[in-house]
């Protein structure tokens, strides 16, 4: 089975991500960890990137310059078109390419903030959303991130709002705070008919 798991910056993929390893024998394959190597000095990915940003957008040593790109796809819509054109292209043949080498007992999980603009949604089973408040958003992407509230703001503004995936995803999971999501996510993997195990039989291998 394959599980799609989406929302918006600071909506706290990760921890729903992180707690489903803790308890559920399930294999994450997170698009942005995928895209930070994949974007590596050299690699075919960034050097595409450099076609369209310019060298300016590496450092002397030929490493991405994260925030830099940030800052230009966040203020510029266009720039962020081009940017997810190529990323998709690369990270959905890499998330395909692993899902391949995951065991038919282990469910797969898609942490994929991009999950419908990639498409990787028509290769899932079933895809949960996750939403929060839009002030706690803000708030754990300063903190996270190391931005002001402005820049925070217009990061959420560039993204889908919390309506598109109550619309668009099988369920969703409102994640506040940390003392009541785990409950709703016991409730969904309930209802898709995936039990806990016991600690020693989770497989952390990484693929």
């Amino acid at each position: 089975m394959i599980i799609g798991i989406t929302g918006s910056s600071g909506a706290g993929k990760s921890t729903i991500c992180e707690f489903l390893e803790n308890e559920y024998k399930v294999k994450v394959l997170n698009a942005d960890k995928i895209a930070r190597k994949l974007s590596k000095k050299g690699t075919s990915y960034t050097i595409e990137i450099i076609k369209i940003f310019g060298k300016n957008i590496v450092d002397e040593e030929g490493e991405l310059k994260r925030r830099k790109l940030a800052e230009i796809i966040y203020s510029n819509p266009k720039k962020r078109e081009e940017l997810n054109k190529i990323t998709f292209k690369y990270i959905t043949n890499e998330i395909k390419t692993k899902l391949k080498k995951i065991d038919d007992d282990t469910v797969a999980i898609i942490d994929a903030p991009l999950l419908f603009e990639s498409k990787l949604n028509e290769i899932c089973n079933k895809v949960i959303g996750i939403i929060a408040k839009r002030e706690v958003q803000i708030d754990r992407i300063v903190a996270r991130d190391d931005i002001d509230y402005e820049q925070a703001e217009k990061r959420l503004l560039a993204q889908q709002s919390n309506e598109f995936y109550i619309e668009h995803c099988d369920d969703i999971v409102e994640n506040n705070n940390l003392l009541d999501f785990e409950k709703q996510v016991e409730n969904i993997m309930e209802k898709y008919n995936i039990k806990k195990v016991a600690p020693w039989l989770i497989q952390t291998n990484v693929l």
